[in-house]
């Protein structure tokens, strides 16, 4: 089972949904970078479950312990471990699902390929891993910091109930000033709405979560098996219930003309500025200097 992932920095993640806790350990982050906990602590509280009536119940506090690779508030160099302790883990209330598959989950192929499987909240393949990935990214986020790069990711669309503009850069306080994360605040209240609906009618909902990234370098990513923009895919990918991933126009681009697509160049001071961007700022699996945008769907 591959738990690791990065080359530069290494993320290596531990853990299952029920089990005593869950982290992970940071390798090859580098030294003498200023790690703040209570902003990293600040990201997790804004994965946490149990905010509101929209998301899962499970109630985590998701208090993070970091346990080595730093001192007096910068990072040694050396190899950084932390973890969650879970405290709200009600295991008997998967028992009647132990000798069951449920459908669109796991336990199957789990099953198939391991001769044993975690029944308890989904063991391993639970979105509950997720929070490792969220601590991990927290803690090293001051690196795109110091180079100015600045992401925006919203919830754009729950149920065929879309935001228009579909890669404009949102504040956080647009983001976060609602229970769905949708930065137009019609749009989020349309989709509260069909939410509450449709789980009244014991159902679900799948939707699009939108990601910008400005002031990316050109140049990051490599022209073969390396692409920017498929490493980006493949993290994505690994998220739990994500069925697909686009750049820029995506899918769309197939129903477009080569001249409709076609990202034009012209010099500007000097530099070269695009007129579009419809590759969603990668060319060939390099970043392009444009706006690095793509869309993930999850049901």
């Amino acid at each position: 089972m591959s738990n690791t992932f990065g080359k530069i920095i290494r993320l290596t993640s531990f853990g299952e949904s029920h089990g005593k806790a869950i982290g992970g350990i940071l390798d090859g982050v580098p030294a003498n970078l200023e790690i703040d906990p209570e902003k990293v602590q600040a990201e997790l509280d804004k994965r946490r479950p149990g905010q509101s009536e929209l998301s899962t119940p499970r109630n985590e506090k998701d208090t993070i312990e970091i346990l080595s690779g730093l001192m007096e508030g910068r990072t040694l160099g050396t190899p950084i471990a932390f973890q969650f302790r879970n405290e709200d883990a009600n295991s008997e209330d998967y028992d009647h699902l132990k000798n069951i598959n449920r459908p669109s989950h796991a336990d199957y192929t789990l099953t198939q390929k391991y001769g044993i499987r975690d029944h308890r909240g989904g063991g391993r393949s639970s979105a509950r891993e997720t929070a490792s990935w969220v601590a991990a990214g927290a803690l090293v986020s001051g690196i795109l910091e110091n180079e100015g790069i600045e992401i925006s990711t919203y919830v754009s669309n729950v149920g065929g109930i879309e935001v228009k503009d579909v890669y404009r850069f949102f504040q956080e306080e647009e983001i976060f000033s609602n229970a769905v994360r949708c930065p137009v605040p019609e749009v989020a209240l349309q989709i509260e709405e069909k939410i509450k609906v449709v789980k009244q009618e014991n159902d679900s909902l799948g939707g699009q979560i939108t990601c910008v990234i400005r002031n990316l370098p050109v140049g990051l990513g490599e022209p073969v098996f390396d692409k920017l923009d498929s490493s980006i895919g493949k993290a994505m990918l690994g998220i739990n219930a994500v069925k697909g991933i686009e750049f820029g126009s995506g899918f769309r681009a197939a129903s477009m003309r080569g001249s409709e697509h076609n990202d034009q160049m012209e010099k500007k001071e000097g530099k070269v500025v695009f007129k579009s961007n419809h590759a969603g700022g990668v060319l060939g699996g390099i970043s392009s200097g444009e706006d690095l945008c793509f869309r993930i769907a999850f049901k």
